[in-house]
């Protein structure tokens, strides 16, 4: 929902970028690379390479069917509900739509969406459990 508004807030505003503080911008950038723009291209070994992503998360599907940790299921219920939304822009728009331009002066971090932000937050609860929720054996 939040790529859609930014679309139609860019299309009907006729802008490129909107300066909102002295951290954030919003800039519409489309992403046709994978994760920050690596490898972007038009390429086969592009294609092969959203074919392994979509076999990572049909892996990730089976692993959240089998876990009976609740936190494991909501981390990677996480992961998968954000790299589908990524997926969905892919087919429908060959491109990912980027919005979110965090910076601090010159310094300007990747632009990212929320889809990005739910992902990086199911790896860091995985992470999270790993290696600081370890179970006592």
């Amino acid at each position: 929902m939040s790529k859609i508004v930014a679309i139609d807030f860019f299309l009907e505003q006729k802008i490129e970028s909107y300066y909102f503080n002295s951290f954030l911008n919003f800039s519409l950038i489309w992403n046709k690379g994978m994760a920050f723009g690596i490898l972007e291209s038009d390429s086969y070994l592009y294609q092969i390479l959203s074919f392994l992503i979509i076999c990572i998360i049909i892996f990730l599907f089976f692993w959240l069917i089998k876990t009976n940790d609740k936190f494991e299921k909501l981390s990677v219920s996480l992961i998968i509900g954000g790299a589908l939304g990524n997926f969905y822009d892919r087919v429908v728009f060959n491109a990912v739509p980027d919005f979110i331009d965090l910076h601090y002066q010159d310094f300007h971090w990747f632009v990212f969406n929320v889809s990005d932000i739910i992902i990086t937050i199911g790896i860091l609860f995985l992470l999270l459990k790993d290696l600081v929720l370890k179970k006592n054996v």
